[in-house]
């Protein structure tokens, strides 16, 4: 008879401090029960500690990314969302990359597992949570520009008053678009533009 092969599991966790009673051994050792509990073949373990949820790049959780890419494990387990991604949209994302691949995902304290029917809705849901914050973050945003522009504030960066006589002075002394701007004290792009948008006022 074939014997079936064992879901080869990698646990993940996470401490931003080592200090304040923080301590990822506490979450390791309820995701090595959770393993046992499942029969899973735990191949590797990943642990950033003192490193914040909040930095772009952390050095376990990439190498486990990249076991994930190279299609050594079946399932990642984490204690908590917190623990593993910095934001909705990470989570997400992250999640998404695991499908494609065909790696579950658990996050035991959430009770979510991504090979179930369940878990699968929860992944739907979290989704459409992020795409209602999106949205609402533009009209946000849209609102306040629109306000903004009624109220007749300016948007954007403030223009730099520039002495357009003195500029084009200089220009016909001969001197290039970078050295006048050098002169002058205002970014070489500024300058063209503001001679530009005079010229077609003219």
């Amino acid at each position: 008879m074939p014997t079936t092969k064992p879901i080869r599991a990698a646990i993940y966790g996470r401490v931003s401090t080592v200090n304040h009673g923080q301590d990822v051994g506490l979450q390791m050792e309820e995701l090595r029960r959770v393993a046992e509990q499942r029969g899973w073949l735990i191949v590797d373990e990943y642990i950033d500690e003192g490193i914040s949820g909040g930095q772009q790049s952390r050095p376990a959780l990439d190498n486990l990314m990249g076991a994930a890419r190279g299609g050594t494990i079946d399932v990642v387990a984490v204690w908590r969302f917190d623990r593993f991604a910095r934001s909705t949209t990470h989570l997400l994302a992250a999640l998404e990359e695991f499908r494609l691949l065909g790696v579950n995902f658990v996050s035991i304290r959430e009770a979510v597992d991504t090979s179930t029917s369940v878990g699968k809705m929860v992944f739907t849901f979290l989704a459409a949570v992020s795409e209602f914050e999106k949205a609402l973050i533009q009209e946000r945003v849209r609102a306040g520009v629109a306000r903004a522009r009624a109220q007749g504030k300016q948007l954007g960066r403030p223009r730099r008053d520039i002495d357009l006589g003195l500029a084009r002075m200089l220009r016909d002394q001969g001197h290039s678009y970078r050295r006048v701007a050098k002169m002058m004290g205002v970014p070489k792009s500024t300058l063209v533009r503001h001679l530009a948008d005079a010229d077609v006022a003219q």
